[in-house]
């Protein structure tokens, strides 16, 4: 992986193969790299680094081509390098780019070697190259070839073909990895990713697993896995809103912390009624449905699986159902029992996060109530396998570490909880509370933001350390987790959360005069068993920045009280994401870091 643009048209392709791969730098990656397939030859340049460095060259070369592929790499197989770069070829002939991982590899590997071929790279994606061009020797048609060397790949791809000979012409394959054809005027395209083309068309085809596309200027045309021509619904995506610009701010991430108002209005919005959620917004009869939900499977990643652990206090509060969270990755290899009327939700920013797209699929064939998604894209593939869904309708999230996708996604799992809990009748003045705080969020947030300055006089003593602990107790101990991981994303500084009630477990032992602890005390009824346990901290001289009301009465001799909004009993951990969220940032601009493509991350993780 990372960002796959390819492109056939009536006007030189080399400034749209670069444009688009400047629009997905968001998701992260370390080399960049073209083919154009120019009337004389083929031409191949890489390079490691940004796409400006590719531009660079490509701007050297001057290069006039109608047809081409490029491709930004996030490592997987091999160091980053440019011989592991994309574009791969095959004799001169055949080029290929391609996300995903092939799970085979070594097999593969080793039978083409056997065949006399030779392997340049690390990479697994190579293979397909020579995998295409050993069946086009057999069939002399570029399509048979593609479709038949897709029959050894084990695993999830999703590819983009040129053959030297077929000028002005681009071959496609999708399998478990996001791929789908943009249509423009004497121009068409293939992309891994909308925002890479939607500057110059609106209208698409999400290619579906198992499809193979064949682009042209005039025309696209697409097979299924049997080979058999089909239709593809179209679908409109609006440029207007996936402007990926900063604006006045310095990153994208601290747009996007700053959007978090207007972004979780757009996500109540429509679904509220004056007391209560509105019936279906999970889709046509999802209400009539969760009336027989008993428990909840929560599946997910990273910031997505901190969302649902945050929420699973409000599913067993507001609709007294157990929950059950899995990391993705971990779920279907412990072989899971599924008990009767349990609803599987999955969530994810760009719903194509592989290992929770892997878990979905798994679900399916097992005998779950159904499956809800919650997703920020409505054209993902999670978006479409699942039985009901909500979109967060954050608009494009560019920074690699998620801000609005978490603070939307508590705001969707809070909705989902008054959903069910409606569907069964319970809990209507719950619903109520819940209902009002969630209309109040974007006002307690902008107060939130006003609290920038306190932060910033903590900022450099937490910048100056290679370590960090943060601490809350129930629902906020996966807020303190969310505030790690951010930290730890952004800067690189070692950052690990506990419940605070572990810290005499284990945790104490990092406790010195040095490390900062970060902790949350919000107006609930634990606050005083957390205020016992900064006395912990306090006592080992510890230096505590904690955030919490002015009603929790601790000295701190040590650090800093930042004192928060009084918030609702639910939208009380979405408030307090904030400040941690601007607390990274701050830090990570002290430390210079690269905040909106941290080192070694990508931002839609389409690989298991």
């Amino acid at each position: 992986m990372c960002g796959i643009i390819g492109a056939a048209s009536s006007r030189s392709v080399g400034k749209i193969l670069i444009k688009g791969l400047q629009l997905m730098e968001y998701r992260g990656y370390d080399s960049a790299g073209v083919v154009l397939n120019k009337d004389e030859e083929i031409l191949r340049l890489r390079s490691l680094g940004k796409v400006s460095k590719l531009e660079e060259i490509m701007i050297s070369e001057k290069p006039k081509a109608f047809s081409g592929i490029a491709h930004t790499r996030w490592a997987t197989h091999g160091a980053p390098s440019e011989e592991n770069a994309h574009p791969h070829g095959s004799h001169d002939d055949i080029y290929i780019v391609h996300n995903g991982i092939i799970e085979n590899h070594e097999e593969i590997r080793c039978s083409l070697r056997n065949k006399g071929y030779e392997i340049a790279s690390e990479t697994d994606s190579e293979l397909i190259a020579h995998l295409v061009h050993f069946y086009k020797k057999e069939s002399q048609d570029t399509l048979q070839a593609l479709m038949k060397a897709t029959t050894e790949l084990n695993g999830a791809y999703s590819i983009a073909v040129v053959c030297k000979e077929e000028k002005g012409k681009v071959y496609a394959a999708r399998q478990k990895s996001p791929l789908l054809v943009g249509l423009g005027i004497e121009e068409n395209f293939v992309a891994s990713d909308p925002l890479a083309i939607v500057n110059i068309t609106e209208k698409f085809h999400m290619l579906e697993d198992g499809d193979f596309a064949v682009i042209t200027k005039e025309d696209v045309v697409i097979y299924d896995q049997e080979g058999i021509i089909v239709e593809r619904e179209e679908l409109k995506i609006d440029g207007a809103a996936t402007a990926t610009t900063k604006g006045e701010y310095k990153h994208f991430m601290e747009k996007e912390i700053y959007e978090q108002p207007d972004c979780i209005g757009n996500t109540i919005n429509g679904r509220l009624g004056e007391s209560d959620v509105l019936d279906n917004v999970f889709g046509l009869g999802s209400s009539n449905s969760f009336k027989d939900v008993k428990r909840v499977q929560f599946v997910a990643c990273g910031t997505s699986l901190h969302a649902a652990k945050t929420a699973r206090k409000w599913f067993e509060d507001i609709c007294e159902i157990p929950c059950y969270i899995d990391f993705a990755s971990e779920y279907r290899y412990r072989n899971p029992i599924v008990e009767d009327n349990t609803l599987f939700v999955t969530i994810s920013q760009s719903g194509e996060t592989a290992d929770t797209l892997a878990a979905l699929n798994y679900a399916k064939e097992e005998k779950y109530l159904g499956i809800v998604s919650i997703c920020n894209v409505p054209t993902s593939t999670m978006a479409r396998e699942s039985d009901w869904k909500i979109f967060t309708n954050a608009g494009p999230e560019i920074g690699v570490a998620s801000t609005k996708a978490f603070t939307t996604q508590l705001a969707a799992l809070l909705i989902l909880a008054l959903s069910i809990s409606k569907s069964q009748d319970k809990n209507q003045e719950k619903r109520k509370q819940a209902a009002q705080d969630l209309r109040e969020t974007p006002a307690l947030i902008r107060e939130a933001f006003k609290l920038k300055d306190e932060i910033n006089t903590i900022t450099n003593n937490i910048s100056s350390n290679d370590n960090a602990l943060f601490l809350g107790r129930g629902m906020y101990f996966s807020i303190a987790q969310e505030g790690a991981l951010k930290l730890k994303e952004i800067s690189y500084i070692h950052a690990e959360a506990y419940p605070a009630g572990e810290l005499k477990h284990g945790p104490l032992a990092l406790v010195d005069e040095t490390i900062p602890v970060v902790a949350l005390a919000p107006e609930d009824s634990l606050v005083e068993k957390l205020l016992s346990n900064l006395e912990e901290v306090k006592a080992r001289g510890g230096t505590l920045y904690v955030f919490g009301n002015a009603g929790s009465t601790i000295e701190i001799k040590k650090g800093k009280f930042i004192n928060m909004p009084k918030c609702g009993d639910y939208n009380a951990p979405i408030v307090y994401t904030i400040p941690l969220q601007i607390l990274a940032y701050e830090v990570a601009c002290l430390r210079g870091t690269d905040l909106d493509q941290p080192r070694n991350l990508a931002k839609s993780v389409t690989v298991e």
